[in-house]
């Protein structure tokens, strides 16, 4: 029987919990810019992000957000959204609905972490 190993799990959930801490940093930026005259809104896909972290990017562009670990991952300005007199295209119910989105991914992932690594130390713990 083929398995996923306890070091790829680990590292799914830790790619998990970055990608969700650049959205949070994303999304929060955007809010913070809500009143700002000609902003546009920035996101962070998950498409983008898993190929950041599978295939090595420069870490000195401009278009990069500093996540946990270090991790760099692509940010792009969001397409499609309506533009109010001026040029802000932030939508503030979206922006939220986004930032619980992100704290539930991360959330969740920090649950499985936590219950693996309770498993690990009741090993350990059982074996005295």
């Amino acid at each position: 029987m083929d398995g996923i190993s306890d070091s790829a799990l680990i590292a799914a959930l830790r790619r998990q919990m970055t990608v969700a801490s650049a959205r949070q940093v994303a999304t929060t930026g955007n809010l913070a810019n809500y009143d700002t005259p000609g902003y546009k809104t920035k996101e962070v896909s998950f498409d983008q992000a898993l190929g950041q972290k599978l295939l090595p990017m420069n870490a000195t562009s401009r278009t990069h957000i500093g996540a946990a670990g270090g991790a760099n991952i692509p940010v792009t300005e969001t397409a499609g959204l309506a533009e109010r007199r001026d040029g802000n295209n932030v939508q503030l119910d979206r922006e939220l609905m986004n930032m619980n989105q992100a704290s539930g991914d991360f959330a969740a992932a920090q649950t499985a972490l936590a219950a693996k690594f309770r498993l690990v130390r009741y090993a350990l713990n059982e074996s005295r």
